[in-house]
């Protein structure tokens, strides 16, 4: 049996069962990431309920994991040089389990850079913009008089939009005819515009092919059971 008692992390979520891949998470768009991730690789795993809260994010605990103190991180008892390894960063995650497993980053080299550029669209686009643009439309950002930065995230929301929407003219899927975890990083984030209430805001409706898209992704069974995936608490 793998020993992980090295990462300080256990000690507030303890491992049940140290041979399988550990999940700290919260299902949050980047969190469902991993977890739909982990359901279509087929890998077994453990999951633990990290909430958005102080209390666990920025606990000494899960910063031993992740300095930056966000959701998600996972150990991995079979590491690529045969050790336990911890990551933080849904992007790098992503990369590691394609990787890992040789599965969701297409047939060719020029499949897995093509895949890795929309990832990456992902991180350094979709993921930062719509989440700011949530903060002005639904949350506290909603309170402030001046309209500007609700306006610009809602224009810079519809262009990424319009970039994915003309991405998928002609194909089921972001990087070509096959589902890859460049989909898995950028439709739950897609999905996230309902609970910000800004699907009319930025025109979803007006977007044939991201409207097919995200049917076709909610219709995965990866995606049915990994989107739930650590279960909040009741």
């Amino acid at each position: 049996m793998t020993d992980l008692s090295h990462f300080p992390i256990t000690q507030k979520w303890p491992v049940e069962n140290p041979d399988v891949l550990q999940l700290f998470s919260f299902p949050t768009p980047n969190g469902v990431k991993i977890s739909i991730a982990l359901e279509e690789l087929e890998l077994p795993y453990e999951p633990h309920l990290v909430t958005l809260s102080d209390a666990d994010v920025k606990s000494p605990e899960f910063l031993s994991l992740n300095p930056n103190n966000k959701i998600p991180a996972i150990i991995d008892p079979n590491g690529p040089d045969g050790k336990p390894i911890g990551l933080f960063e849904s992007g790098a995650i992503l990369i590691y389990l394609a990787e890992k497993t040789g599965k969701l980053l297409g047939e060719t080299a020029a499949d897995k850079a093509n895949v890795i550029q929309w990832l990456m669209f992902q991180m350094g686009g979709v993921g930062p913009m719509f989440g700011q643009m949530g903060f002005f439309v639904k949350f506290a950002g909603s309170e402030i008089e001046d309209p500007r930065p609700r306006e610009r995230y809602i224009n810079e929301a519809k262009r990424l939009l319009n970039v994915i929407e003309g991405q998928l003219e002609g194909q089921d899927w972001i990087a070509g005819p096959f589902f890859s975890i460049a989909d898995i990083a950028i439709a739950p984030w897609i999905k996230a515009l309902n609970f910000y209430g800004a699907e009319e805001l930025v025109g979803l409706s007006k977007l044939p092919n991201v409207l097919g898209y995200i049917d076709r992704f909610n219709a995965r069974p990866s995606v049915i059971k990994g989107s739930t995936i650590p279960a909040r608490d009741s």
